[in-house]
């Protein structure tokens, strides 16, 4: 793997920005899926140098955000009971259920860690057989094979007191869903260069036959991201629309395929509720049959709730590419990094976080 500064070349950078300004004849709207995209692109002032070119949408790529608030009630709700221990990354901390969130919960009194790797909680459940631990397992793809490891580990230790809240979602029939809105302005997407390292890009084939929008996979440094925009301005302006990859280094067709297999393993398809999406067709993951003694839905009752959304929280908004967070009224203004409304604000990946760190200024 190259070293990191030839991704952030300023003279490079300079001429892919020439580049698409020359090849470009209109203004052109594309969608970076990837939340660690957009923190790129408005870190390095992608969006603001290319203004009048390329309008960048910023698409449903945080994981966190799109956790639907009915998982995290239903963590808030284990964490609270007597000798249960709810285990999870540390971005799920701050964002509300439809009440409080797990650092309340855990203010209240339940029980609530942090770790930085599935087989973590394995590891606490292993020392501690008197005890229960529920995982948390959010995110795309990425994160997919490392939360398929934790069960199997925990199978081949044997271990009763280990089980997971699986809300892990799929990015391409989220894409797809977008697609499909009659108010859909996306003209080509940026896909998420982590999620092809893992499940590679030769699914978006038939994505691109059906919907006529290039897809071009790409990184996180500025020569990537200006490479695959560049990629989409050149096939826009040719009126053609294929896969290209533009992170070579790390992503090959296949993607990873002893990863794909132990998540093929452990996991099936199934619908899924996104946080501000709605219920997405084929948009999730759950733990096969053979392995559902390790799901946390059976081993504990779930109370039915209603499904609401915070009613100033826009993030469905933002996640479609509907609105920027800037365009959102509560921005900087009562809605804060110290202050969220919503995921949006905030995970470390959410566009709102993204444009509140990168001093971006309510219009």
């Amino acid at each position: 793997m190259k070293h990191v500064d030839e991704y952030r070349d300023p003279q490079m950078c300079r001429r892919l920005v020439a580049e698409i300004r020359r090849t470009a004849s209109r203004c052109h709207t594309i969608m970076e899926v990837c939340g660690g995209q957009t923190h790129g692109l408005l870190m390095h002032g992608i969006d603001q140098e290319l203004a009048g070119v390329v309008e960048l949408l910023h698409g449903p790529g945080c994981p966190v955000c799109v956790t639907p608030a009915e998982d995290i009630d239903f963590a808030i709700a284990i964490c609270q009971r007597a000798g249960v221990t709810v285990v999870t990354f540390g971005d799920m901390l701050r964002v509300p259920g439809t009440g409080i969130s797990l650092r309340e919960a855990r203010a209240r009194g339940g029980d609530v860690r942090l770790v930085y790797s599935p087989l973590d909680a394995v590891q606490l459940a292993k020392d501690d057989p008197e005890r229960e631990f529920v995982f948390f397992a959010v995110g795309f793809e990425t994160t997919t094979p490392a939360t398929a490891l934790a069960v199997q580990q925990a199978a081949r230790l044997g271990l009763k007191n280990f089980s997971m809240i699986v809300s892990h979602v799929r990015v391409q029939p989220a894409m797809e869903a977008i697609m499909d809105w009659d108010a859909c302005r996306v003209e080509a997407f940026l896909a998420a260069g982590h999620v092809c390292t893992v499940s590679g890009y030769a699914s978006y084939a038939e994505f691109v036959r059906r919907y006529r929008v290039p897809v071009v996979v790409t990184g996180f440094e500025p020569v990537d991201l200006l490479s695959g925009i560049l990629s989409c301005v050149s096939q826009l302006e040719k009126g053609v629309a294929e896969v290209e990859n533009c992170y070579q280094r790390s992503v090959y067709i296949e993607g990873n395929p002893h990863a794909v297999r132990i998540v093929e393993e452990t996991y099936e398809i199934c619908d899924q509720r996104w946080r501000g999406l709605g219920v997405i067709s084929s948009g999730g993951l759950r733990l096969r049959e053979s392995w559902r003694q390790f799901d946390a839905g059976r081993r504990y009752s779930r109370v039915a709730l209603p499904i609401a959304e915070p009613s100033r929280c826009r993030s469905g908004d933002v996640l479609t590419g509907r609105i920027k967070p800037t365009e959102c009224e509560f921005f900087g203004r009562e809605c804060t990094q110290e202050t969220p409304f919503g995921a949006p604000m905030v995970s470390s990946e959410g566009a709102c976080a993204a444009y509140a760190r990168h001093t971006r200024q309510p219009v």
